[in-house]
């Protein structure tokens, strides 16, 4: 049409109407406002002396879409006590945000604050001790000396020592030294000075632990004087160990000593990230002392370089942490999964007695709480942790508090290491998941959130003393960090949440008890959907594939259940916080069994009028992903869309190409498979892995599927995703592709975590109508 008006017309990519870009321009707009919400990251107490109040620092981020960078800040508060057991925060008016900041971590006393920021390229890393009202010490760290500190939850391990002179930690080690090259050819003597008439040469090759930790360095042992600033790496410890999670152990006869965990690596590196099978230890060694002039002191350098292997007859052990009187060196242990080859499956805790008087050695290590096989009906599952607090121990200083999932929910349970007797603290009427963030002497500061309801934190008070029964008082925080917009909180006022059992079909296929139970699913509903025309389902699948998703906040679910639809989250067997048989019941049998278990789920809220045949749509990523695209080959008349973020797609590929070549083996071949695991698969190893994989059923699928991929995913390779858009194309099956060229496996930068829900949002919209 002629514009002989004058009047601007705005430009749209081809296809794209003037009403769907309206709507797209909506669905941002709502996806912002979820987007606002802070999360609290972690949180500290620190009790001064002479004060009746104690103070809190609570971490928080928040994503910054213009920045693509999450946005950290601390806010403070003080926790009053009153007589009628009720509690009062008193926060501070405004948060501080921590700009350029790795770590936080405050001494034992509250003292004093430790700050690192790590810094990128050749910059040096900074070490900031900070005081109450000033900052006391800044040290630069050049990178001849370490790389950057370590902050990643796996080798992360900033320990404070006693006296609140020495810190301990992880950190990448110096770069080793490569060959310099100019017109004459090999410089006999390298230089670091940069020169215009030489090249630095690439050395040899060296590996890394995988998905996310492409180009990090060897992680190495170091300890800082927080007085002189001096630094010294901590000798003895061969490059076939990676290690992390050191802490300063009680004196043995007068010798400090360093306890850390340590990964062996002495073939090949596979991925660590999200992988609890890596065989990993407890190992000890002698701390340096330091003296103001001379700097590092040794009585026997050959002798204090040895380190003594505590752990040496279980497969894994991380975690460690001493009880109150050093008398007990109590650690987490994944033997499950490096026993059987899952990537994550049931923990157990263990003790070992610290010799206060004695020599140190390998010590008899003694099961605290163990492996659950099958739990009964409404009981202690097993323990799922993904972390330990520094300090953990209520006043009996044998009693600790943690996290862990119990079915769909996560809990805060106590364990009694002497007797190992567990108890769930959190209230029993709750069906919402907790996660403890901080002790307040025997009281518990939480945060708690479900499907519909944003993360509140809460406070939790010990009736009486320390028991196996005893009783927990849990108070409501009103708090700044926690708060959401008028209309998010109407939204989310709109919406319910059920967790559904779902008996399994195939009983008489499985040999265990446990892998005959019923699995569970999280429904969320909008309160007014009414049976006779309920709203149209989305189905939502996990990865791992023995990961969970919890009956907790999220973001992105939060945005699809406002569009308007339904959501079932299915935690099929396989999945965590349901017992070790119900477990590994799932290797072996990925795309028949976990489909079957996703199908039923379908079929139970068909039949109970809670979902439309005819308005279903799929979501999951990475193994979830391969899910999604093994439901639309193998039901394709069943869904009206699909979105798939880094999906599996065909394992016969992505065997030569991830990170966790031998995860293709385990899953498709179950138990044989980590013996028969090789780096040269066979003809028949690649058909058999071919024939479990979505891309077998790839003729059949007509559902319309939009892919997000990350370029740099070193879990899933790009090709896994691109081949299967590709084979949709080719069979004229409509597809979308997103590629996001800086993000790994989990594609959790801020706008490529915005853009990809924005699109699936869309793009199940735009089906939906169609």
């Amino acid at each position: 049409m002629d514009n002989t008006g004058g009047i601007p017309t705005k430009e749209m990519p081809v296809g794209v109407d003037a009403a769907a870009q309206e709507e797209f321009a909506s669905l941002s707009v709502l996806l912002q406002e979820f987007s606002k919400i802070s999360t609290i990251d972690k949180a500290w107490t620190i009790k001064p002396q002479n004060e009746d109040a104690t103070s809190a620092m609570f971490l928080i981020s928040q994503p910054d879409l213009l920045s693509n960078k999450r946005r950290k800040s601390i806010l403070t508060t003080h926790i009053l006590q009153k007589t009628d057991n009720a509690v009062s925060f008193r926060w501070a008016p405004f948060p501080v945000e921590m700009t350029g900041v790795s770590a936080v971590v405050p001494s034992p006393s509250g003292s004093k604050l430790l700050v690192v920021r790590n810094a990128e390229g050749d910059s040096p890393t900074h070490f900031e001790i900070w005081g109450a009202s000033e900052l006391k010490k800044d040290f630069s760290i050049p990178r001849k000396i370490h790389g950057s500190v370590y902050t990643d939850g796996w080798f992360e391990g900033i320990s404070w020592n006693s006296d609140e002179t020495v810190i301990a930690y992880a950190a990448e080690e110096p770069d080793l030294p490569k060959p310099t090259f100019n017109a004459f050819g090999l410089k006999k003597e390298a230089s670091t000075d940069k020169d215009c008439g030489s090249w630095k040469g690439q050395g040899d090759w060296e590996e890394d632990w995988g998905e996310t930790y492409s180009g990090k360095r060897q992680p190495a042992l170091f300890v800082i004087d927080v007085n002189s600033g001096e630094v010294h790496g901590i000798a003895g410890i061969g490059r076939e160990l990676s290690v992390g999670q050191v802490v300063w152990a009680p004196s043995v006869e007068g010798q400090q000593y360093l306890i850390f965990v340590g990964w062996p690596s002495d073939t090949r590196k596979l991925g660590i990230k999200y992988c609890y099978n890596r065989p990993c230890a407890l190992y000890a060694i002698k701390a340096p002392s330091f003296k103001s002039d001379t700097g590092v002191t040794r009585s026997d350098a050959a002798e204090d370089s040895l380190i003594i292997k505590l752990t040496q007859s279980i497969s894994s052990a991380f975690f460690p942490l001493f009880s109150p009187d050093g008398k007990s060196l109590v650690f987490l242990s994944a033997r499950s999964s490096v026993d059987s080859g899952a990537h994550s499956a049931t923990e157990s805790l263990h003790k070992i007695e610290w010799p206060l008087n004695g020599k140190l050695s390998p010590s008899k290590i003694t099961d605290v709480v163990s492996v659950v096989m099958c739990p009964e009906d409404g009981c202690f599952p097993g323990l799922y942790c993904s972390k330990l607090l520094d300090q953990p121990w209520l006043s009996d200083g044998h009693t600790m508090v943690l996290s862990s999932i119990w079915g769909s929910v996560q809990t805060i349970l106590s364990v009694n290491v002497l007797s190992g007797q567990v108890s769930r603290i959190t209230p029993s009427s709750s069906r919402s998941s907790w996660d403890i963030l901080a002790m307040d002497g025997d009281n518990i500061v939480a945060v708690c959130s479900s499907p519909v309801s944003i993360p509140e934190i809460k406070y939790g008070s010990l009736v009486g003393k320390v028991s196996t029964d005893a009783k927990w008082n849990w108070s409501d925080v009103s708090s700044p960090i926690t708060t959401c917009s008028e209309k998010v909180s109407s939204m989310l006022g709109s919406q319910q949440f059920d967790i559904l059992n779902i008996p399994i079909r195939d009983v008489s296929e499985n040999p265990t008890k446990g892998a005959c139970k019923p699995f569970e699913a999280i429904y969320v509903s909008s309160k007014s959907s009414k049976s006779e025309s309920p709203d149209p389902l989305i189905v939502v699948l996990h990865g791992g594939p023995h990961s969970i998703l919890l009956a907790s906040y999220a973001k992105s679910l939060a945005f699809l259940s406002a569009l308007g639809y339904s959501l079932l989250i299915v935690n099929y067997r396989g999945s965590l916080g349901f017992g070790e048989e119900a477990l590994q019941s799932l290797p072996g049998h990925i795309g028949t069994q976990d489909v079957n278990d996703v199908l039923t789920a379908i079929d139970y809220v068909i039949g109970k009028g809670l979902a439309d045949p005819s308005k279903i749509f799929v979501v999951g990523g990475s193994h979830g992903g391969f899910l999604t695209t093994h439901l639309i080959g193998q039901a394709p008349e069943r869904f009206v869309a699909a979105a798939a973020r880094n999906p599996v797609c065909n394992l016969a590929l992505m065997v030569g190409t991830s990170d966790i070549p031998e995860w293709c083996f385990f899953e498709a071949y179950g138990s044989e498979g980590k013996s028969i695991y090789t780096e040269s698969p066979s003809a028949e190893h690649l058909s058999l892995l071919h024939s479990k994989s979505p891309i077998a059923h790839a003729s059949k699928v007509k559902t319309p599927t939009i892919f997000l991929l990350g370029a740099k995913d070193l879990r899933v390779p790009l090709s896994n995703g691109i081949q299967y858009a590709r084979a949709l194309k080719e069979k004229g099956v409509e597809n979308k592709v997103i590629v996001f060229p800086n993000d790994v496996h989990g594609i959790d930068k801020p706008q490529s975590d915005y853009e990809s829900y924005l699109n699936i949002g869309a793009w199940f919209n735009k089906h939906l109508k169609s």
